[in-house]
């Protein structure tokens, strides 16, 4: 994170980033990681607190650099699909960037910590349920509120 620019979200759109600043705007929460079901007739997006088998306890892929060989639905977020971001939380860096907001205070490129993520409460961490425990056909059991 050294080499990035400061403060590079704000003057660059997100098809300016360059990898390694595409990559540092992830806030860590793990919300992308979350199972979500979508209504077929009115397509709103319903997140579960079922998260991938790869998402470790600090809300971290133990297999980022294999996740779509592993998972092949995997959420893979790129600046070109930025339109598409809409389902993202109202929280997410990604998409408050897209939307030309500010990062919140908790952010770890604001705050300087990677933990305060989780002190604000805003990550899945100590809230998610792996995969591995539930039935393909038991997500629907799981939806949760808390996912703005």
């Amino acid at each position: 994170m050294n080499d990035l620019e400061p403060r590079f979200w704000e003057t660059k759109s997100l098809s300016e980033l360059s990898s390694d600043e595409w990559e540092a705007l992830c806030d860590g929460c793990g919300k992308c990681c979350l199972h979500k079901l979508e209504d077929e007739d009115s397509g709103e997006v319903f997140y579960t607190k079922v998260v991938c088998r790869y998402m470790d306890a600090q809300c971290g892929c133990t297999e980022y650099q294999r996740r779509n060989e592993l998972v092949p639905n995997c959420v893979w977020l790129r600046p070109e699909d930025v339109e598409e971001f809409h389902w993202l939380p109202s929280t997410c860096a990604y998409r408050l960037v897209a939307e030309g907001k500010p990062l919140a205070s908790w952010h770890y490129l604001i705050s300087g910590s990677k933990d305060s993520v989780h002190q604000a409460g805003i990550s899945i961490k100590g809230r998610a349920l792996s995969e591995d425990y539930v039935h393909p056909d038991g997500f629907e059991e799981h939806i949760i509120t808390w996912v703005e």
